[in-house]
């Protein structure tokens, strides 16, 4: 009968595990950190459902190329304009909005721009440029080469958290 060689992991097991479990777990799912967000179409970031601002870094950190420079910005600039505003990711997009009164501001990446989506935008002034099915809400898109006129952004986020926001 020959020998049996040991197994080539053999001691470099993580304390708690079985060597049949360690063999199974694929690396990406030992390592979560180490597996990037996978980008749904028209390129947005897919992150899990979360509120604070860790999942909210996490999708500006996900946003590809360009995109993840203007998020930072934007990011600063509703921080800066809303001191202590709620944040959260739903539905693979950041919100940004005020205890008790709702989300007013939500932010989606697709191919070629960004959108900025103002859930009472239509009280706004100037109103923002895009229209949307609903009535109330009113957008803004940034593209890679526009130049970002961060003192209407600013005059509009603020208006809209002063506003009544969506529930959602």
């Amino acid at each position: 009968m020959a020998a049996r060689t040991p197994h080539p992991h053999a001691g470099k097991i993580a304390a708690g595990t079985t060597d049949t479990a360690a063999r199974r777990t694929p690396k990406a799912q030992a390592d979560p950190a180490a597996a990037a967000p996978r980008l749904l179409s028209g390129g947005n970031p897919q992150i899990a459902k979360g509120y604070g601002n860790a999942p909210v870094q996490a999708y500006i950190a996900a946003m590809p190329g360009w995109k993840s420079a203007v998020g930072r910005r934007l990011d600063a600039l509703i921080e800066h304009a809303v001191p202590g505003v709620n944040k959260a990711v739903k539905w693979n997009s950041p919100l940004y909005g005020i205890e008790g009164r709702g989300w007013f501001l939500g932010v989606h990446c697709f191919a070629r721009y960004i959108k900025l989506a103002f859930f009472r935008g239509a009280a706004l002034r100037p109103l923002p440029p895009v229209a949307s099915k609903t009535p109330e809400a009113r957008y803004f898109h940034i593209h890679e080469d526009d130049g970002l006129d961060e003192a209407q952004l600013t005059d509009w986020i603020r208006q809209a958290s002063r506003l009544p926001g969506e529930r959602i």
